[in-house]
């Protein structure tokens, strides 16, 4: 199988490419992206290149992803602006990656290979937050900032086009993911970083914020279980069911480090703080996924990474990461 990765040298994306060329070894992968901030090609640094190629440009190019579509099987879309607090500070290049990229590409398969397996990589945030209860696929979408808007508007795109032009689309909507080079900006490897510079570690509020955890390869596997079980029109939640308060992760990292909670330092919330996340995954666990990682052995093996792996992320870190309310910046 040859299949098209959007966004693949982000988090997320470098992870799954790693994934599947090494479970996949009959499998070929086209790597498309635009090199933005929030991606790195030293994500995939290393990887077995007689069965993995990178092409530079945007999703929004029609003309480079007709020419990639008509070339493989299945095309995953992992290319997008993800960060809320650069949302809230410069919505419009969201709206851009987020709803024009993802028209961009299910116009390239409406034209030049409608039969093409298409998975579009999304999220628990569009909709919304939940004080009690677990959303599941057919729940209403209320994102709740310009980040999950732009992602629940390209949720839409592919459901209409999929059933108005009968493709074989699908959707994924996970939980908060982490693990190995996920970008500096983002909570978890944010509190390494500044752990291990014994810099204060924000805590938005009262960290009270409740997400699900979701260790990034057992992401990828239920990517890879909706890309070859899946069904047509269908989407699929994938969630670990392990829930954590903002604080209490962050605790458990300063315990691992070895680290006094001294360094803690709650600062101003950001707008539109959802207070919980939380998904009904029983639809993907029928098709046979479950997650192998316990969400404390995962934090460890992803502290050790990071404290491992300064050569990755001392290039990236700059104000922007540092700064305690990153939404207050202009990127």
């Amino acid at each position: 199988m040859k299949i098209l990765v959007t966004g693949g040298a982000g988090f997320i994306g470098s992870n799954f490419i790693r994934y599947i060329l090494d479970k996949h070894k009959d499998w070929e992968v086209i790597n498309l992206d635009k090199l933005g901030y929030g991606s790195n090609l030293d994500n995939l640094k290393g990887i077995d290149e007689d069965r993995y190629s990178f092409v530079k440009g945007d999703i929004t190019d029609f003309e480079l992803i007709s020419k990639l579509v008509k070339e493989v099987d299945a095309v995953i879309n992992m290319a997008a602006e993800t960060h809320v607090d650069r949302s809230i500070s410069n919505p419009y290049s969201f709206i851009e990656s987020n709803i024009i990229g993802v028209y961009t590409i299910l116009e390239a398969i409406r034209k030049y290979n409608p039969e093409v397996n298409f998975v579009h990589v999304s999220t628990d945030e569009v909709y919304g937050d939940i004080e009690k209860g677990s959303f599941t696929e057919n729940d209403r979408l209320m994102p709740s900032s310009p980040y999950s808007a732009s992602k629940a508007g390209g949720d839409m795109l592919v459901l209409g086009w999929a059933r108005t032009y009968n493709l074989n689309a699908k959707i994924t909507r996970c939980t908060n993911n982490y693990g190995p080079y996920q970008f500096p900006e983002k909570l978890i490897p944010k509190t390494i970083i500044r752990a291990s510079m014994d810099l204060k570690v924000p805590i938005y509020g009262k960290g009270e914020n409740v997400r699900d955890w979701l260790y990034v390869l057992d992401h990828c596997s239920g990517i890879e279980l909706v890309l070859e079980k899946g069904e047509k029109r269908e989407v699929y939640n994938i969630a670990s069911n392990q829930e954590k308060k903002n604080i209490e992760v962050v605790k458990m990292i300063l315990k691992i480090m070895g680290k006094s909670e001294d360094l803690i330092e709650f600062v101003e919330d950001r707008p539109g703080h959802d207070i919980r996340y939380s998904l009904d995954a029983s639809k993907i666990r029928e098709l046979g996924w479950k997650p192998k990682f316990k969400f404390e052995d995962g934090l460890k093996e992803t502290v050790e990474w990071y404290l491992n792996n300064e050569w990755w992320w001392k290039p990236l870190i700059n104000e922007k990461v540092l700064h305690p309310t990153p939404w207050k910046l202009k990127w």
